[in-house]
């Protein structure tokens, strides 16, 4: 750790004396300090959000910064607290919860706008429920790798500035070494932040906290409608439905990557539409619409497929609190009701995209689905399918080295793109037969054009989880050299990156038998 450059003048050190979240009610939060970390270690500061608040890569290497995000140090001009919120786990009610193991240390100025900066595990909080308000290196480097991974995907997300190991041990399933995640989005608003106020007949708070969220982050809900007549509640109306819009537009998003995220609580869905607490999530490896990530959901409340009609269960429930002061229940239920198309809309937009063809026609659906079939009944791998379409036997026009390349090697001169996914090899002829036809037919897309759009928008690098788990087993033995090369190819996870094959290829057999639950 080094102090040599001159830190003072960063936006990151000189945020405001309150941020505007502890200007609401006190009712809201609790002041109260983190505890602080034997000797940590700074296992990995990502540049990329550290330069969206101010930090220098040279910055983020001193002193002051590690003492900052470990919390054994205040951020300079914040306020730190910790949040209240309630919310339905597993579709049951829950009654209170709250930043059990999250401190807000403040709010940091940056060039396109201004980020919460929050530490997971840095200490008991009013809210930690008898827990000790730790996390552990594990999930720690699991959530800091995840949001970078989907930072790379383009999918919206909270950030993760930097990962911080320490010699404090922490008792799970087994005694475990201690870590903080600095993590950073607009807010750490959620659904339960609403239910929390709504369970507890408080529509003052209620209204504060939705107006709090409008005059911050929805400001065109502030603006009534052409030709329609305004009341005061009509505003909550419009908070509704492009949360609606937003939550739907990101399930699309996480279902085209086989993104499963493992717990989605109604506490942990962002009143933004960003991907909020990472904890037993997984990238699909096999194909199987009924995937459970998350071994502590036995009844697969959480599933793939599931995903998006949880989305709207919750969104329902986001709805009956704001009924509490929008006396129009048709109107809410309107917003609701544009759930479905606006899904729809996005999962065929970028479904049309990831088969290379123009505009989505009739009868795409059923080409779509008689994939899905083909990639359940053959177990398919989720991403390599997409990926290798592009080069397909009978579309392509480059020559075998570009194929290899653009596929990361995970094809050869003895090995059929895509068709070799399937055990059913005949299956896949078929169906790639018809899917000939369609891009044919359409005709909107030139060879080149085609093959460059798809590899565009289908990665060739995600987050594995036994990727994930031999960086996590490399740290607690005290090598974190796995973690920054995951970073760096999770950076830019559509192109081609010589000598990183291994991160492309199917995953060993190994892997399926690593479990992750919600202690992750």
């Amino acid at each position: 750790m080094s102090d040599t450059c001159a830190i003072d003048d960063s936006p990151f050190f000189n945020v405001p004396k309150t941020n505007s979240f502890a200007g609401l009610p006190t009712d809201f939060y609790t002041r109260l300090p983190t505890t602080p970390l034997k000797a940590p270690k700074l296992v990995h500061a990502n540049p990329l959000v550290g330069s969206s608040v101010g930090l220098s890569s040279e910055q983020l290497l001193t002193q002051r910064f590690l003492d900052v995000v470990s919390g054994n140090a205040p951020l300079p001009g914040g306020d730190t607290l910790a949040a209240v919120y309630s919310g339905h786990q597993f579709g049951v009610w829950a009654g209170q919860l709250g930043d059990g193991r999250a401190h807000l240390l403040g709010e940091v100025a940056g060039e396109r706008g201004c980020w919460e900066l929050q530490l997971k595990g840095a200490g008991p909080t009013p809210y930690s429920r008898r827990g000790d308000g730790r996390a552990v290196l594990r999930s720690s480097i699991r959530e800091y790798l995840a949001s970078h991974a989907m930072a790379g995907l383009g999918i919206p997300t909270t950030h993760a500035l930097a990962l911080v190991s320490a010699q404090d041990y922490v008792m799970r399933e087994t005694l475990e070494t201690a870590a903080v995640v600095a993590r950073m989005a607009p807010s750490f608003i959620r659904f339960g932040s609403f239910e929390h106020w709504a369970a507890r007949n408080a529509p003052q708070n209620l209204t504060a906290l939705a107006d709090y969220v409008i005059e911050r982050f929805y400001p065109e809900c502030l603006i009534s409608e052409s030709g329609v007549a305004d009341t005061p509640d009509q505003r909550y109306v419009r908070l509704l439905r492009e949360v609606v819009r937003r939550t739907a537009k990101l399930m699309a998003q996480w279902q085209l990557v086989g993104f499963c995220h493992g717990v989605m609580n109604t506490d942990n869905m962002s009143i933004l539409g960003l991907t909020l607490d990472y904890g037993p999530y997984g990238f699909m490896d096999a194909f199987d619409a009924k995937h459970i990530c998350n071994h502590t959901d036995a009844q697969g409340r959480y599933a793939w497929h599931a995903q998006p009609a949880v989305a709207h269960w919750n969104l329902y429930q986001l709805a009956n609190s704001l009924h509490v002061i929008v006396s129009d229940a048709e109107a809410l239920r309107e917003a609701l009701d544009t759930f479905e198309p606006t899904f729809l809309e996005a999962m065929q937009t970028k479904l049309s995209l990831k088969l290379g063809l123009g505009a989505w026609q009739h009868g795409d659906e059923v080409l779509i689905d008689d994939l899905w079939s083909l990639m359940q009944e053959n177990r398919a791998d989720f991403t390599l399918t997409f990926r290798q379409l592009a080069h397909a036997p009978g579309l392509g026009h480059a020559d075998l080295a570009r194929v290899v390349q653009d596929l990361g090697g995970t094809v050869s001169q003895d090995i059929a793109p895509f068709i070799d996914l399937f055990i059913d090899r005949e299956a896949a002829s078929a169906w790639l037969e018809r899917y000939r036809q369609r891009v044919q037919a359409d005709g909107a897309l030139e060879k080149g054009a085609r093959i460059d759009s798809m590899l565009s928008v289908n990665p060739l690098y995600v987050l594995r989880n036994y990727l994930a788990q031999r960086a996590i087993e490399e740290a607690q033995n005290g090598d974190f050299s796995e973690v920054g090369r995951l970073f760096e190819v999770l950076k830019d996870p559509f192109s081609y990156q010589a000598g990183r094959d291994a991160y492309a290829a199917q995953p060993p057999a190994w892997a399926t038998k690593i479990e992750v639950s919600c202690s992750s």
